[in-house]
């Protein structure tokens, strides 16, 4: 093998080392612990940082609120009180399935949980059931017993994010009133 001038030999060797750096470097993600965006060239100077999460699909599934702090999205809808009174629930005399209570909530988790306490009057007899989108969500409950159901949204998840959900409580009552009144409801992950 004839023999190359030393120079050549450590030039190969320092190109070498500066491709397994390259290399490295490029497969290795630096930790996010700090996120300070950049404004457009010719924009307003971003004063507060700006951080958006989106999934697979380009959802948005995450966001801060830059003008207060805090979370933007996804904003999360909380209960408000209930009476404790049974008799202002919402109630039906009906012998066939009506709706009793309707709501309408954004989708943004593929499952649901939502607790309904339930009641009779005297005597009454009769069942509660809740419908997600005209779908039944969980089992039906004999009045006087808690519906409390954790499960997947009907439908497909991909499709409906960000899209507003129907849910209703139905019930029918037998010889008196049945009341439903839901307590706890949230979205959550699967």
């Amino acid at each position: 093998m004839p023999k190359l001038p030393e120079d050549i030999i450590d030039r190969l060797n320092q190109m070498e080392r500066r491709l397994k750096a390259l290399s490295t470097a490029v497969n290795t993600r630096p930790a996010v612990s700090e996120i300070r965006p950049t404004a457009p060239t010719g924009s307003v100077t971003v004063t507060k940082p700006l951080f958006r999460i989106f999934d697979g699909y380009d959802h948005e599934i995450f966001a801060d609120d830059i003008l207060t702090g805090g979370l933007a999205r996804p904003w999360l809808h909380l209960m408000p009180p209930v009476p404790t009174d049974v008799t202002k629930w919402p109630s039906t005399t009906s012998a066939t399935f009506v709706t009793i209570a309707r709501c309408f909530n954004p989708v943004w988790q593929p499952k649901l949980r939502l607790s309904v306490n339930t009641a009779a009057s005297s005597g009454a007899t009769g069942q509660v059931r809740v419908m997600v989108d005209d779908v039944q969500f969980g089992p039906t409950v004999t009045a006087g017993s808690t519906f409390d159901h954790l499960n997947l949204l009907p439908g497909d998840m991909k499709t409906k994010f960000g899209t507003t959900m129907k849910i209703e409580i139905q019930a029918l009552a037998g010889g008196g009133t049945v009341y439903a009144q839901p307590v706890l409801i949230y979205g959550t992950q699967t």
